[in-house]
C-alpha cells in the first residue's frame, strides 16, 4: 500500500473530490482525518471507510476559521500521533462575476476559503513537518487558476493565488524534506455548483465559449488518483509543480 502508516488530513472531504481522495488514501493504508463543514457528511465518509477496513476520523472544520484549522490538525496529532500529508481541497465557486460586478463581501468570502484557508492549513502543518523532517502538501487548485475563462474574477484570482503559494512553498522548503504540489482539475462531476449564487449572465456567457471545447467531464476518483501519486513516494522528485487533470481541455489554448 502506497500510504501505509501515513496520517493524512483532507479538507472538504464530505463529498466530491475530497471524499474520493479520503477514501483512496484510506484504501492505500493511510489514517485519514475527514474534515468538512458538513460534519454529518464527513461522518458518513468515515463510516464508509471503516466498513471497508480503513481508519478515519470525522472533524467539523470551516477553513475560513483559524481555530477550526488548528482543531483539524490537532485531531490528527491527538488521534494518530503525527501528520504526514495535508490535502487542501475545500473550496467554493463564485457566480462567474467579471471584475466590474464582483462585490467585496463575495470576494472576501471566496478568498477566505479558497486561498487563506489553504495558507492557514499550510502555516499550521509546516512546523510539524519541519520537526519531523518530512511532509507532503497537495493543494487542489483549478484550471481556473491557470486561465481566465473558467470562472469569475474572484474564483480565478483565488486559484491563481493557490498556484503561486504552491510554487513558493515547494521552493522554500525543498531542502527541508517537504514537498508541495497542486492539482488543477478541469470540469469534474462534483457538487461545487451548489455554492454558486446569483449567476452573472455576462460572465457565464463569456465562459461558455471555453466550456464548449471541454472533451469530457471527469470523475472525482480520477482526480483522487493524481492526489495519491502526489502524496506517495512515487512522486518523490516532484515538487512545486501543478499537474493539470482536464482530459486535454486546456491543451487547446
Amino acid at each position: 500500500m502506497k500510504l501505509e502508516n501515513k496520517v493524512a488530513v483532507v479538507t472538504g472531504a464530505a463529498s466530491g473530490m475530497g471524499k474520493a481522495i479520503a477514501e483512496l488514501y484510506a484504501k492505500e493504508g493511510a489514517k485519514v482525518i475527514v474534515a468538512d463543514l458538513n460534519k454529518e457528511g464527513a461522518e458518513a465518509v468515515v463510516e464508509s471507510i471503516k466498513n471497508s477496513g480503513g481508519n478515519a476520523t470525522a472533524v467539523s472544520a470551516n477553513v475560513a476559521k483559524q481555530e477550526d484549522i488548528d482543531a483539524m490538525i490537532d485531531a490528527a496529532i491527538n488521534e494518530y500521533g503525527t501528520l504526514d500529508v495535508l490535502v487542501n481541497n475545500a473550496g467554493i465557486m463564485d457566480g462567474f462575476e467579471p471584475v466590474a460586478d464582483i462585490m467585496d463581501e463575495k470576494w472576501d468570502l471566496i478568498f477566505d476559503i479558497n486561498t487563506k484557508g489553504v495558507m492557514r492549513a499550510m502555516r499550521r502543518a509546516i512546523p510539524i513537518f519541519l520537526e519531523k523532517g518530512n511532509g507532503v502538501i497537495v493543494n487542489i487548485a483549478s484550471t481556473g487558476g491557470q486561465n481566465g475563462a473558467h470562472a469569475g474574477a474572484a474564483y480565478g484570482a483565488s486559484k491563481h493565488a493557490v498556484v503561486g503559494m504552491t510554487k513558493n512553498t515547494g521552493y522554500m522548503y525543498a531542502q527541508k524534506g517537504i514537498r508541495c504540489n497542486a492539482i488543477a482539475p478541469g470540469a469534474v462531476e462534483t457538487n461545487i455548483s451548489a455554492s454558486m449564487k446569483n449567476i452573472n449572465e455576462f460572465g457565464m456567457g463569456r465562459s461558455r465559449l471555453a466550456q464548449g471545447v471541454i472533451p469530457r467531464v471527469g470523475q472525482p476518483e480520477e482526480v483522487a488518483q493524481v492526489a495519491l501519486f502526489l502524496a506517495s513516494d512515487d512522486s518523490s522528485f516532484v515538487n512545486g509543480s501543478v499537474i493539470t487533470a482536464d482530459a486535454g481541455w486546456t491543451a487547446a489554448f
